[in-house]
């Protein structure tokens, strides 16, 4: 399904499906390629960008992470994706809403300014994938998603941290404690919740199932898929994937970066075998450009994010 005009797709394109002649390295870099619109009426899934890197506790620069992340996503809207064959704006209606708003020199009004985005967007029914920004934004999107799938939800969680260090200061900027605080909160529920690829140390996971990044490299992705699925089970979920859950090898832009972790080729197969998972909201964070190199980090965040809109286009398509 392409348009007769040729570019700039993202501003031009009056339907929500089906894709525009563009040149790769040209035009509006919306998410590959989608409208750019806030009207909600009839979308599947909405993409945007939530620009923070205030809770960072060591390199910062994830605010430029939306932006990234779109720009390289545009050579995944020439061709279909690798390995579906599918074209997945044929059946699925995706937007670009933008970024979050915030007042950075607010810290306070953050949470609250995330949580509202979220919440308007969830009130079309509209799926959420979500671009960081530093780790903490996924706190606030899980408050909006409880409110809109009920608590507490299961968390699939890629990363080289468990995010569940102890923090009881309520406004608090952390993105080292924001899970320890959705389990004090009962957003989630560890005993139905996993994490992958951590390779940091924690006196108290909270009772998170961990498969580590020696257990995924010792059991490869197919093992991790099916240890997922077993401890996630039909129940509404959540998944996080912070960037540096990739050894620097292959994800060198970001924040806090933790030699021996998983391969692009590692992390791309696990998310790819989750579509017997409910997944009701994702997002992808911690791709700091400033420390990458060739795009890589942003490349693979990209081809992150568009697996995740194909395991929703196959879910959609099996409903139907």
């Amino acid at each position: 399904m392409t348009e007769r005009h040729l570019g700039d797709g993202a501003i031009r394109r009056s339907s929500l499906y089906g894709s525009s002649t563009e040149n790769t390295y040209a035009g509006a870099l919306s998410f590959m390629r989608r409208n750019y619109t806030r009207v909600l009426d009839g979308v599947d899934v909405v993409v945007s960008g939530i620009p923070l890197d205030l809770a960072t506790t060591f390199r910062p620069g994830a605010r430029f992470g939306p932006a990234a992340v779109r720009a390289a996503s545009v050579q995944l809207a020439e061709l279909n994706p690798y390995p579906w064959g599918f074209n997945p704006f044929d059946d699925l209606a995706v937007t670009d809403y933008g970024d979050c708003w915030f007042d950075a020199h607010n810290p306070l009004t953050i949470k609250p300014a995330i949580v509202e985005h979220a919440r308007t967007i969830l009130r079309s029914d509209a799926r959420m994938l979500t671009f960081g920004g530093d780790h903490f934004i996924t706190y606030p999107l899980l408050i909006a998603h409880v409110e809109k799938f009920g608590k507490p939800l299961s968390l699939i969680h890629f990363d080289a941290h468990c995010d569940t260090w102890a923090d009881d200061s309520p406004e608090s900027l952390n993105h080292g404690s924001m899970f320890y605080k959705a389990v004090k909160d009962g957003l989630i529920d560890p005993a139905h919740s996993v994490q992958v690829g951590i390779r940091t140390w924690n006196d108290d996971f909270l009772g998170m199932n961990i498969l580590d990044a020696a257990w995924v490299h010792d059991h490869g992705p197919r093992a991790a898929i099916e240890r997922i699925v077993s401890i996630v089970g039909e129940r509404p979920a959540y998944l996080t994937f912070d960037i540096d859950c990739l050894d620097p090898a292959f994800a060198p832009g970001t924040g806090t970066p933790v030699a021996g972790g998983l391969s692009s080729a590692q992390a791309l197969a696990i998310v790819r075998g989750l579509g017997a998972v409910d997944i009701v909201g994702a997002d992808v964070v911690e791709v700091a450009p400033a420390y990458d190199h060739a795009d890589i980090t942003a490349i693979a965040a990209a081809h992150l994010a568009c697996d995740l809109l194909c395991l929703w286009r196959e879910k959609k398509v099996r409903l139907l």
